[in-house]
């Protein structure tokens, strides 16, 4: 691959990862799909599908799907596919707000994230196989962090007119998640132009023997094995704002507050997050979650009575260890797996978290039963572990 070739790719892997990434954020359903939902008059019980839609409808189907997608000559034409229904599934989300109330609105918008989600499922499996084909090794990492700190420019700006503006309202809402829509249009024309080579990396299986192909790799692999519970591990950074938001619900009580900390948190941290995971993405992740540890105890310690700087600095710095987690997880995994083997480790990896996820409504129940705060210290004390863990990972940058 040519300095060409490669410059050319990375600025397409950039531009996309970027325009997707900034979609994400304007649809956030921890956040914005949240709010939306309730200004709707959408039944609570359905505002709590939304995550676990979202979450689990994105990871789980990979387990079936990555054999064909290492059996396609093209595979960015799978990713920009993906992209392409999902941008669909956010302009069906638009309508729906505009038009609809109650809990008909409720069911339309969940049954389009549902569609989302497992279009973004096929572009979470085919994306790391297309990046290690088409980006050398030591710039994938960059390369994903660049276009998180762009991405992140964009929904700072979004941010600052919740936060500073009217206010959130429908409409303004509305035309958000219909930007976002033609985000994930944008970048599905734009990933077709990728200079990928055309080359299978497998045969074709059927999805239930893929599905057998891509467990046995956890029985044959036991950096997989390892991987799986380090990342295990620290999605407590991925589930623990919403607790640490409600704990500081008097401080933290504004949409735009909210999206702000975590656009910033990406904005300062990503680039530079993507620049020490090519050097060793096992410190990246030890280090994630340390930082994370430390700021959850700081939270717990804090409780409720933080003042409102204090809380908002919290937040700030659990997201920057957050996007840590994403950015080691991210390039660790691309650069521990060959291309044969890529698309299946992704698969495994993606399925078994998502399946941590859904369980993870349990710490719900826990803090129904002992606290919030009791919560926290679990996810401090999960966060220490995975930095542990992470420490016993081979250096995968190393040839």
């Amino acid at each position: 691959m040519t300095d060409r070739t490669t410059r050319h790719n990375r600025r397409i892997h950039a531009t996309s990862l970027g325009l997707t990434k900034l979609a994400d954020g304007l649809i956030d359903p921890k956040l914005v799909l949240a709010w939306l939902m309730t200004a709707l008059g959408a039944p609570a019980a359905m505002i709590g599908l939304l995550v676990p839609i979202r979450e689990a409808g994105a990871l789980l189907p990979q387990l079936f799907i990555s054999g064909r997608i290492r059996a396609t000559e093209a595979a960015r034409h799978v990713w920009a596919m993906g992209s392409a229904v999902q941008g669909l599934a956010a302009g069906g989300i638009a309508l729906a707000v505009l038009l609809l109330q109650g809990p008909v609105a409720g069911g339309a918008i969940l049954a389009c994230l549902a569609v989302l989600a497992l279009a973004r499922s096929v572009c979470s499996a085919s994306y790391k196989h297309v990046l290690g084909k088409t980006v050398p090794k030591s710039e994938r990492g960059q390369t994903t962090g660049l276009a998180g700190s762009l991405s992140a420019v964009g929904i700072l700006g979004f941010a600052a007119i919740l936060a500073f503006g009217p206010g959130p309202s429908l409409p303004l809402i509305a035309g958000a998640v219909a930007l976002a829509a033609g985000l994930w249009l944008l970048a599905a024309a734009n990933f077709t132009r990728l200079d990928e080579p055309a080359k299978a990396q497998a045969e074709d299986t059927e999805p239930l023997a893929a599905m057998r192909e891509n467990l046995g790799l956890l029985k044959t692999e036991p950096q997989l094995r390892a991987f799986i519970l380090t990342r295990g591990l620290l999605i407590a950074t991925a589930l623990a704002p919403p607790f640490v938001v409600t704990l500081s619900a008097a401080s933290l009580d504004r949409l735009g507050w909210m999206v702000a900390a975590s656009a910033l948190a990406a904005l300062v941290s990503a680039w530079v997050w993507g620049w020490l995971s090519d050097r060793s993405s096992r410190k990246v992740l030890a280090l994630a979650g340390l930082l994370a540890a430390l700021t959850l105890a700081g939270v717990a310690l804090a409780g409720r009575d933080a003042p409102g700087a204090v809380s908002a600095a919290l937040l700030f710095l659990l997201m920057i260890a957050h996007q840590g987690v994403r950015l080691g997880r991210s390039t660790h995994l691309t650069d521990m797996a060959d291309a044969g083997s890529r698309a299946g480790f992704t698969a495994v990896s993606n399925t078994v978290i998502g399946v941590l996820l859904l369980l993870g409504g349990l710490y719900g129940a826990v803090a129904g039963l002992f606290g919030t705060v009791a919560v926290i210290w679990i996810f401090a004390a999960q966060s220490l572990l995975g930095a542990r863990a992470a420490l016993r990972l081979r250096e995968v940058q190393r040839q």
